[in-house]
């Protein structure tokens, strides 16, 4: 892997540049979510990182720039490959340090919640490796799903901690990410995820935990700029409304902003979070009528999940129709994490989209990218193929882009572009590779 000055992708079959021809602000909605943008034998030139021109490949080869300078590019024949935008993976939980197998054996089984705790399994098992383990190692870990990721066409990944659940090891996960985001050429956005469960040790005392979360792991979090978001489990059995808006407060006192698991298991009423401007509410099972009418007002986007359901084996999806027939913003991202959805692949969520909650291919593919973005507040320079744009792209050996989500179970990636970084996925592909 390495970044180049200046990169030239040529004679791409569709370039999916997800630009729309409305060019309203704010995330995709409606109808513009179907908006991909499609050039036929495309090409994309990026230096120093950043997107400079997108068109044809014959209009780029009549460029007088490269005319001149074509010698110096590091050129690729995308042979009628498929490129998109790299992957916007918005909601993720990768500091932990062992699969939660106990948990995935007792569920198959019929086993409750409780009975896969009682033989070891559940949340307790990842905070005990959490807390055990060291930040070199947490980072380490960290390090290798991002590398698994862009493999799958990844580029950005929103990156949480919560399962430290005290404020050395909440500090902790958050450095470790940071430490790996130092070492990938992607985008890493950082969550303290401090209110993911009451801990063992606050049963029954969940407002003297909340008070650590607000008066001691949100200020360091935000005085060492460890993190950009603050989010919060809200659910039966997690953290109440009530103290929900109270960690929203604290992040909004500390500048930073606020994103929430809402509505996995139970419905909570949205409204009144709203004022606080969350940049997403994420799972969103259980939402109801009235909330989906107010949210389709506003730009916080819904991050749906699918990944969990199935993992889970649940019957029931979350009802991506519903939410983008009425003007909610939709975005898919993997949930990956050790307990309910271990999966690092976009398109496999995005397969799931389409098969479960019916959601169309260009649907799926703009909320996994320019919606995911949106969701993470960084779509002014991700989620699209346009000149001023970060250089993240993603090369998929397929013929037509319906093929990435059709192909379940399957990485068609080949190469990805981080940054202006490239890094092939795939050992037989050479791209037609020039210096």
């Amino acid at each position: 892997m390495r970044k180049e000055s200046s990169l030239f992708l040529a004679n791409i079959g569709q370039l999916v540049t997800l630009r729309c021809a409305s060019n309203r602000p704010g995330p995709r909605r409606g109808s513009d979510l179907k908006e991909l943008g499609i050039i036929e034998d495309g090409a994309v030139l990026c230096l120093g990182g950043k997107i400079v021109s997108v068109g044809t490949t014959k209009d780029a080869l009549r460029d007088p720039w490269l005319k001149k300078n074509r010698k110096n590019v590091t050129e690729i024949d995308c042979a009628g490959k498929v490129v998109l935008p790299g992957f916007v993976d918005s909601h993720t939980h990768p500091v932990f340090i062992s699969p939660r197998l106990v948990d995935f054996e007792k569920r198959i089984e019929g086993a409750s919640y409780e009975e896969i705790a009682a033989a070891g399994g559940g949340i307790r098992s990842s905070v005990e490796g959490v807390r055990g383990a060291g930040k070199r190692v947490l980072a380490e870990k960290v390090l290798a799903v991002l590398r698994d990721m862009a493999a799958h066409g990844t580029t950005t990944v929103e990156a949480k901690s919560g399962y430290g659940l005290t404020v050395e090891s909440e500090m902790k996960s958050l450095e470790a990410i940071r430490e790996a985001a130092a070492r990938w050429p992607g985008t890493v956005v950082a969550t303290l995820l401090g209110a993911h469960v009451i801990p063992k040790e606050f049963q029954g005392r969940s407002q003297k935990y909340v008070e650590i979360v607000c008066k001691e792991m949100i200020p360091q979090a935000a005085k060492r700029k460890l993190a950009q978001f603050v989010d919060v489990f809200c659910e039966q059995g997690a953290f109440t409304a009530g103290e929900t808006e109270q960690i929203f407060e604290a992040a909004e006192q500390h500048g930073l902003s606020v994103r929430a698991h809402m509505g996995q298991l139970s419905g909570t009423a949205l409204r009144p979070f709203l004022h606080f401007k969350p940049a997403s509410f994420d799972h969103m099972d259980h939402v109801n009528e009235d909330d989906i009418a107010e949210l389709a007002k506003h730009n916080t986007v819904a991050t749906l999940v699918p990944g969990v359901n199935y993992f889970l084996g649940l019957k029931e999806y979350p009802q991506a129709r519903k939410l983008i027939d009425a003007g909610v913003p939709v975005a898919l991202a993997t949930d990956y994490n050790p307990g309910t959805s271990p999966t690092l692949s976009m398109p496999m969520a995005m397969s799931l989209a389409c098969t479960h909650m019916k959601m169309s291919p260009a649907e799926a593919i703009a909320a996994a990218t320019i919606n995911g973005a949106c969701a993470l507040r960084v779509a002014d320079r991700k989620g699209t193929i346009e000149p001023g744009k970060d250089a993240d792209l993603a090369v998929f050996e397929v013929e037509d882009y319906r093929e990435i989500p059709y192909w379940f179970g399957a990485n068609r990636c080949v190469m990805t572009v981080m940054n202006g970084a490239v890094a092939r996925t795939a050992g037989n592909f050479c791209g037609g590779l020039s210096v």
